[in-house]
């Protein structure tokens, strides 16, 4: 995918938080950047600081945590969804989790110190505060459902949701992620699956 297409559709993938006019986008697209991640790279890993904040072209990814040697995936992203490790990149701290291509990935980037150029740009300033704030409202709105799900559904609703949500999850992540991401074992994943084919049929 060439450069221009990969900026179109960073430009129609942020309408869902905020309209650019072609003044301001022509100043903003002089502050992006672009990266491409190989199935398995790491875009941020835990104790760096994240210095991006990027939109996926192409591709997907996880996020995850290490405790105790153990990986726990919190999340997972693919194209159309923004990424980063929000606390570590806005509070310039170093990240605690970890995220990872699953697939080769296209990215679009927005630098930390290209984000703050623009935030006192005076006529980008309005607009990038408002994408800030939606693309903070949406993120707690995305925890809030994450914590909520884990409180109120059983793992087979978990599963029918996400499948609801993702329906090509499951030809493009490995089945270990995804029931790491369900809280259930790969075992209990099986059974899942092969007790909804059958209620389908």
């Amino acid at each position: 995918m060439d450069k221009q297409c990969k900026i179109n559709a960073f430009r129609a993938g942020l309408t869902q938080f905020v309209t650019f006019e072609e003044d301001e986008w022509e100043i903003l697209s002089q502050h992006l950047s672009f990266l491409t991640l190989k199935k398995k790279d790491h875009f941020i890993v835990e104790g760096k600081v994240c210095d991006y904040i990027a939109f996926i072209v192409h591709g997907s990814a996880r996020h995850y945590h290490v405790k105790d040697g153990q990986e726990i995936t919190g999340y997972f992203y693919f194209e159309n969804e923004l990424v980063s490790a929000y606390k570590s990149f806005l509070k310039r701290v170093p990240s605690t989790n970890f995220i990872q291509a699953l697939e080769k990935t296209e990215l679009v980037l927005i630098a930390y110190t290209d984000l703050q150029k623009m935030l006192n740009h005076p006529i980008l300033a309005l607009k990038m505060e408002r994408f800030g704030r939606l693309v903070a409202e949406h993120y707690i709105c995305c925890y809030e459902d994450r914590v909520t799900a884990f409180i109120t559904q059983s793992p087979e609703e978990r599963y029918t949701m996400l499948e609801k949500t993702a329906k090509d999850i499951f030809q493009r992540v490995p089945q270990h992620f995804i029931a790491n991401f369900l809280g259930i074992t790969p075992v209990s994943l099986s059974r899942i699956r092969k007790r909804t084919l059958i209620l389908k049929d």
